[in-house]
């Protein structure tokens, strides 16, 4: 009777073994697997959500936009695209990154469910990760120099940049390094982490300068009076009227020279518009110039010249 119990129950724990084993555990880690990846669909769907209302400018609070900044991206498809292509960047770095560590959490969790103890595991991972932070310190700043610089909009493709070290338009932003091509067609590829300072010129609108010499003698007043007027017509040409966005200032007299007074005029111009604008403006200062008279100086110098004084008045002069 004793020994058919002790049966009955070896019988009963080899069952319990047996479908822990072949069915509780393959069942448990399909389950794991699976709610890894439903949660990696909800994720995905939830950052493309996102993406896609940052594409369209209706992302709420800090990430939104002002206005008139929303109605110049509306009037404006290179920089409606740079968003579109920084929103998408953005959705592909997050869903990477989520699923990493959903997969992570996934295969501990496995490994658990096998039976070992993940403990070590864990350890493992935080030495290696410490390992490769130390090792790779470099790589690590140009990378999250990169996520930031992509997520505070600091320029995008078609900018044009000054990083120190290159000066040109933006062909490429990665998470490790950007690429620019200067004036003279030269490629740099600039690492993110190096980066200290960018100046951006094409970024929401941009302000031409213009520096225009006089002579001494000419009215300033009336110089004045024309460059105001060249600066409006210019304001006013339907070629143009796109690329200038507010009414142009003359600021007046910049400095004194020595070959000339500096007179200052600015236009407020639309990005990348500003050397369009500025070229056009000294070609019709130059024409309009000309045409009234008004002097461009040129290059000035004072020569004291002195006669050397004749031998017999030197010679007397010796003797007294």
């Amino acid at each position: 009777m004793t020994s058919g119990v002790l049966d009955d129950l070896r019988d009963s724990r080899y069952v319990a073994d047996w479908t822990q084993y072949f069915v509780a555990r393959p069942l448990s880690i399909l389950g794991l697997v699976v709610l890894g990846l439903l949660l990696r669909w909800l994720l995905s769907r939830l950052i493309d959500r996102v993406t896609t209302r940052a594409a369209e400018g209706t992302v709420p609070g800090v990430l939104q936009r002002s206005k008139a900044h929303q109605m110049y991206l509306e009037a404006n498809p290179v920089a409606a695209e740079r968003r579109e292509q920084r929103a998408r960047t953005m959705g592909s770095l997050l869903k990477s990154i989520s699923t990493g560590v959903l997969m992570t959490i996934v295969l501990f969790m496995v490994v658990a469910q096998l039976g070992y103890n993940i403990a070590p595991l864990i350890a493992s991972a935080g030495i290696l990760g410490l390992a490769l932070g130390f090792g790779a310190q470099s790589l690590v700043k140009d990378f999250l120099s990169g996520i930031f610089m992509i997520l505070e909009d600091q320029y995008g493709v078609g900018d044009a940049v000054d990083v120190g070290e290159a000066t040109g338009t933006v062909e490429a932003v990665g998470l490790r390094v950007t690429r620019l091509r200067d004036v003279n067609g030269t490629v740099w590829y600039v690492r993110n982490g190096e980066i200290l300072r960018v100046g951006n010129m094409s970024q929401n609108w941009a302000r031409t300068v213009l520096d225009i010499p006089v002579a001494y003698s000419q009215d300033l007043a009336r110089v004045r009076v024309v460059l105001g007027e060249i600066a409006r017509q210019l304001w006013e040409d339907e070629e143009y009227r796109a690329d200038i966005i507010e009414e142009p200032e003359v600021w007046g007299v910049e400095r004194l020279d020595p070959d000339g007074v500096v007179v200052r005029v600015v236009l407020k111009t639309a990005p990348l518009e500003q050397w369009n604008v500025a070229r056009e403006m000294r070609e019709r200062i130059k024409v309009r110039f000309d045409e009234l008279g008004i002097e461009i100086p040129l290059p000035q110098r004072v020569v004291w010249h002195r006669e050397a004084p004749a031998p017999a008045v030197a010679a007397a002069d010796e003797h007294q």
